[in-house]
């Protein structure tokens, strides 16, 4: 029997016993759970009803981790990965499924939408919660319903609509490392047929990261956002929702700490670095002294029109939003300047979105038919900087100058001085960039149709076109170093260099201008030169459904999918070109509700074909000292899994969820750019994840209520292959366990008046304080000998207090 087989005998042995349940539930149904409907099929649905494996983040669990931005929630998500250590550069995963690439020549796999509306790259995605209702995590390819960008899901934020009361709240949250949270809502009605909602939020703290040298904060927060909507109806049957967004984040950049064990000044560390040598993140001090800083403005206009038809529904939905973003991050992890290098990441993005929607039903079909534009103006600068004396390291390590020290800044300028010439070139700044730019626009037309063939029998047909455009350049600037130039312009009109041809010294002006970060072949050719490029690309993503109700509380289904990500381009490697990515996904599950008690399971597999990412690889495999480089990366790869979530009110007080993925992720056709051959292996998703939480409210009759949560997150050991260790995500030292297990523990106890206008609250966030590295920054490995890593919160801890009119 194989694992496909076996995971479909497991859903039919579940809806026997639901049925045996579902008797029990009727003879007592004293309590029954809240209904949840979804719009994940672009319909409002319960969502039992909808034939997709999905769920719901309500404002419960949202309230029970102090959740502040998705990053906080993907642990209470099974198969959801998201790294937001920088929220403008955050990455998601969903089934295994990412785009691993910081640049804009890709595209996400996970696509992000908020009421509806695509929230276009990932660093404009990334944004504090403000007036959220629910989150819909939508797994496997949502190409057909949600288009571009949807290889692996679509996560869905709802957000609050403005109300026809009077409303008001304001919540303040103070805790541990200088936490301080404050945010606030206004609900005003402006009319008999309107109302505006104005939000507001600020969170600030100081982080946990101190540097071991000054005792300097290295981390925390400083974020502040406003959101005003306003919805008004226009007759009876016209309704117009308009909110615009304001979101400035300004704090210190993400946090390296050094896990290579340093010399003293002026001795260097060995290179290569032996993995056996690492140091624990955990257990030693960090230091910096790079500038860190991240920094984001965002704005977006949203305006959704809906207007009744006599056989339908028409929706039209306009979106503009505008980020600018800077990301500067130390990437060596020490404090000593002739080791030091450091990363910068630039952004300036502006999207225009417009989609027209026709809907309507009647007994026989239910049906939805669109069309969308989508236009993206996106520029991008990527950096890297250092100084001369760690150029001069780097130089003696790959063993490339004719000096007698190895070096060249130095020795030149010890030449320099010996021959009365008081100059200096150690020290000076070097900086090292890529410029690219975006333009693209998208087109699609869309039809999804449910045909209720019988009473309980409904059959699912939806189509998307979608045709991709980009216009992309490259700019590969020579090294910037004005300090040195102007110094090596001096030594040059002081004869300094002829003089040292007159003697047979080797040094020439020329061997002192070269650059180090961006060398391959590409980059050399082109230095200074703008290189454009531009492709099409097309796709047609369809899906197919069928479900049948075998009775009112049981349904099952099968479903066959397409996800569709467009083509792109290497930001960081001149000319190669990515294909279209595609992931086919065949689903089977079943899902069961009774008055107290509901689990939703289903059995999937997927083919994805041509995953783009980049990967920073070492040009020599037999030569770990030279310099890195960011490459073209392509590959295949197939999974097979179960999602499984239950949801169970025990009592009218006591209720339980619980969440569960398992999946077996595999390359296929996949080899990577060091010639590592990876056919069949794993490719680093951990088998089992799983989440579940408990909560109890007890009535104190005239005095309030009080509601206690517990949940616990528990993520597997990712599953290492050959080539794990080049990337540094995965694998075993001595000291250092990359990839292992985690787990993680929230409780929050909270008290609310008798007539609700007051709640106080007191939270713990990874309650039994358990840190785990979250990987390592290799970009100074090879060249200087110098490995960073980032590492998990600790325990954080608070007090909440809200008020409420």
């Amino acid at each position: 029997m194989t694992g496909l087989q076996r995971a479909m005998a497991g859903l039919v042995v579940l809806g026997t016993a639901g049925t045996a349940m579902a008797q029990s539930a009727r003879e007592d149904a004293a309590t029954t759970l809240d209904r949840i409907t979804v719009t994940a099929q672009s319909r409002q649905q319960e969502i039992q009803d909808v034939p997709i494996a999905l769920q719901v983040v309500d404002q419960n669990l949202l309230s029970d981790v102090a959740a502040e931005n998705l990053g906080d929630i993907d642990a209470f998500v099974p198969g959801l990965v998201i790294d937001a250590v920088q929220p403008t550069q955050p990455s998601f995963r969903l089934r295994g499924v990412e785009t691993d690439d910081f640049g804009i020549g890709t595209d996400p796999a996970v696509g992000i939408f908020v009421d509806g509306v695509y929230g276009g790259r990932g660093g404009g995605v990334l944004l504090p919660f403000v007036d959220v209702e629910r989150i819909e995590v939508l797994k496997g390819p949502q190409g057909t319903l949600f288009g571009r960008n949807t290889a692996a899901g679509a996560i869905s934020l709802i957000t609050r609509r403005p109300q026809a009361d009077v409303e008001a709240r304001a919540t303040v949250r103070v805790g541990n490392y200088g936490k301080k949270y404050a945010d606030a809502m206004w609900n005003i009605p402006t009319g008999d047929n309107s109302a505006l909602r104005f939000n507001a939020l600020i969170n600030t703290s100081d982080g946990w990261f101190q540097d071991g040298a000054t005792g300097k904060d290295l981390g925390g927060d400083n974020v502040w956002a406003t959101r005003a909507a306003w919805q008004s109806r226009f007759g009876d049957n016209t309704t117009a929702y308009i909110t615009w967004d304001h979101e400035s984040l300004d704090q210190n950049g993400r946090v390296t700490t050094g896990i290579v064990a340093l010399p003293d000044y002026p001795a260097r560390p060995t290179v290569p670095v032996d993995p056996n040598d690492y140091l624990d993140p955990r257990k030693v001090k960090t230091y910096s002294d790079a500038d860190n800083a991240e920094w984001r403005t965002f704005d977006g206009v949203t305006l959704i029109v809906d207007h009744a038809l006599a056989w339908g529904n028409f929706t039209s939905t306009s979106s503009w939003r505008k980020y600018d973003s800077t990301n500067h991050t130390e990437e060596d992890g020490t404090n000593r300047a002739d080791l030091y290098v450091d990363s910068k990441n630039t952004e300036s993005n502006e999207t225009f979105y417009q989609e027209f929607k026709f809907s309507g039903s009647n007994d026989h079909i239910d049906w939805v038919a669109g069309a969308s534009y989508f236009n993206e103006d996106a520029r991008q600068t990527s950096e890297v900087n250092t100084n001369t004396e760690a150029v001069d390291n780097i130089v003696r390590n790959m063993g490339i100058a004719p000096t007698p020290d190895g070096s060249l800044f130095g020795f030149t300028s010890m030449l320099a001085q010996m021959n009365g010439i008081p100059i200096s070139l150690v020290g000076e700044k070097w900086n090292e960039r890529f410029l690219n730019t975006l333009d693209t626009t998208s087109y699609a037309v869309f039809g999804d149709v449910i045909w209720k063939a019988t009473d309980r029998l409904n059959l699912t047909f939806g189509l998307r076109y979608t045709r991709d455009e980009k216009d992309f350049t490259w700019l590969n600037t020579p090294r910037n170093a004005p300090g040195l130039e102007a110094k090596l312009d001096t030594l040059e009109a002081l004869g300094f260099f002829q003089a040292l041809a007159g003697m047979g010294v080797p040094i020439t002006r020329e061997l002192l201008t070269f650059d180090m970060a961006f060398i391959d072949a590409p980059a050399m050719v082109n230095k200074g030169k703008l290189v454009r490029d531009k492709k099409r690309w097309s796709d047609w993503s369809p899906r197919f459904v069928i479900d049948y109700h075998v009775n009112d509380d049981t349904m099952v289904f099968a479903s066959l999918a397409k996800g569709y990500k467009a083509g792109g381009f290497n930001a960081l490697q001149i000319g190669p070109a990515f294909e279209n990515e595609d992931v086919w996904n065949l689903e089977m599950g079943i899902k069961q509700s009774f008055a107290r008690f509901s689990y939703n399971a289903s059995v999937f597999h997927y083919r994805y074909d041509n995953r783009q990412a980049i990967r920073l690889v070492d040009p020599d495999p037999n030569n770990p000292v030279d310099i890195p480089r960011y490459v073209f990366d392509t590959g295949d790869l197939e999974a097979t899994g179960v999602d499984f979530d239950m949801r169970w009110k025990v009592t009218d007080a006591f209720s339980l969820d619980a969440q569960a993925e398992w999946i077996d992720s595999k390359y296929k056709n996949y080899v990577t750019p060091e010639g590592v051959d990876l056919d069949g292996e794993p490719t680093g998703e951990p088998r089992f994840t799983a989440s579940a939480g408990a909560a109890y409210q007890a009535d104190l009759g005239g005095n309030g209520q009080l509601r206690f949560s517990v949940r616990q997150a528990y993520r597997g050991a990712q599953r290492c292959n050959e080539a794990s260790d080049l990337q540094g995500d995965c694998g075993i030292s001595r000291l250092l366990n990359v990839g292992q297990s985690r787990q993680r523990t929230d409780a929050r106890i909270a008290w609310t008046s008798p007539l609700g206008h007051f709640n106080w609250a007191v939270y713990a966030n990874n309650v039994f304080d358990k840190q785990y590295v979250r990987g390592l920054n290799t970009y100074g490995r090879g060249p200087l000998g110098v490995v960073g890593a980032t590492i998990t919160d600790p325990r954080t801890y608070g007090l909440e207090m809200t008020v409420k009119f």
